[in-house]
């Protein structure tokens, strides 16, 4: 059975909300996720396990490494 640790990392990324101010509306229009506030500085983007590696693929693209 998988940990909570492994569910979560698999469903959500967790990024300071600088590093999407240039394709946040091109995530929210292109995949089915949510974006969700942390803290104040970071936001969430939910998402199912394969919209949440798209979407990680897709940051990789545009040059944004995820921790």
């Amino acid at each position: 059975m998988p940990s909570p640790g492994t569910l979560r990392d698999s469903t959500q990324i967790v990024l300071p909300y600088d590093l999407l101010d240039d394709v946040r509306e091109e995530i929210e229009s292109e995949f089915v996720v949510s974006i969700h506030e942390n803290t104040p500085e970071t936001c969430r983007i939910i998402g199912s396990p394969v919209e949440i590696r798209k979407v990680g693929d897709y940051l990789a693209r545009q040059g944004i490494s995820l921790p």
